[in-house]
């Protein structure tokens, strides 16, 4: 096992978040059962005065959450230069069987953590409790998969040796490996420039659409979601290649090195956001004809569209800054 302050600290943090999640999904399991709004009865007053407080700790929790992917990715870089052949996080991850599962459903959870903020706070909005147990039945999806991360995370450090031997990202993210990033960085550059530019403009175009007409919420929604798809894929495809200026490193973590700038965390950040609020759009459409919530609603709904794609410019200028001053030039 490695002893690292951040490894600690994404320890406390696992064991508050679990903690957090499991008492919220017990009563979360208690509200999709019991709760009435139209009965006056003891037990309902109970809920109404515990909701708030719950969903309250709980939306600091998932912030939490969402911090903790940036942390596990943080360390996992600065963990390296401990293990022979790890050049960056990609060797760190590799050292056992957990990293990149791990990797993953940090990933897919920042997304439902990010989801269900938005969600709680539009139900806040409301005078009425009108989402309360469309948030908790998401939360109780949600849930298994938090715990799920807990305890591979935990396996993940737990389980570190330094005196084993593992894999550079140049191996790993390499044309000629066997695994599925290898059809992925094979990918032609020029195609994948052509898609990755026009996916973003249209993506673009119908976020700021549905902003200025309130109308194309679910396909602003489902395009936030192949753009985050297509984007990734082209980190691994292009994009990396003309950060380093080397028509072979494909690595999406050296991008987090001081090297490059730290250029991965701005470039991640801002796709992640991009794409929490852009699907956030479409999760709330649903809800538009609550009556509640059918005047803050929309309201709500454009400033997320704003954001969103206010970021995925953000995402696109600076991709399209090291493209165009890189010195590398592809065929």
């Amino acid at each position: 096992m490695v002893f690292h302050p951040a490894i600690l600290a994404l320890y406390i943090s696992s064991i508050l978040i679990g903690f957090m999640v499991l008492y919220s999904s017990r009563h979360g399991f208690q509200i999709l059962r019991q709760w009435d709004l139209r009965s006056g009865s003891e037990l309902q007053l109970l809920l109404e005065r515990k909701t708030y407080l719950v969903s309250t700790l709980l939306a600091y929790t998932f912030a939490f959450q969402l911090g903790s992917l940036f942390l596990f990715i943080y360390t996992a870089e600065h963990l390296h230069g401990l293990f022979v052949g790890a050049m960056c996080a990609a060797g760190s991850l590799y050292v056992n069987a957990f990293g990149y599962p791990t990797l993953v459903l940090k990933v897919i959870n920042f997304l439902g953590a990010g989801l269900w903020i938005i969600l709680n706070d539009a139900d806040n909005r409301g005078y009425d409790y009108p989402l309360i147990k469309k948030k908790y039945l998401l939360l109780l999806l949600i849930s298994p998969l938090i715990l799920m991360e807990i305890l591979l995370q935990a396996n993940y450090f737990f389980l570190l040796r330094p005196d084993v031997i593992t894999s550079c990202c140049g191996s790993l993210f390499s044309p000629t490996a066997v695994s599925m990033t290898s059809e992925i960085v094979s990918l032609p550059g020029t195609p994948m420039t052509a898609v990755f530019y026009g996916c973003a403009a249209f993506t673009f175009a119908v976020g700021l659409f549905f902003y200025v007409r309130g109308r194309g919420g679910w396909l602003f929604s489902v395009l936030s979601g192949v753009f985050f798809l297509v984007a990734v894929t082209s980190i691994l495809s292009f994009i990396s290649l003309y950060v380093y200026e080397l028509p072979t490193h494909h690595c999406p973590f050296c991008l987090l090195q001081g090297e490059y700038g730290y250029v991965g965390y701005l470039l991640y950040a801002t796709l992640l956001g991009s794409t929490i609020t852009g699907m956030g759009v479409g999760l709330l459409m649903p809800f538009r004809k609550v009556d509640s919530l059918k005047e803050v609603l929309p309201g709500l709904q454009k400033r997320l569209a704003l954001v969103s794609v206010l970021l995925l410019l953000v995402f696109t200028a600076i991709v399209a800054y090291k493209v165009v001053f890189s010195h590398l030039i592809l065929e």
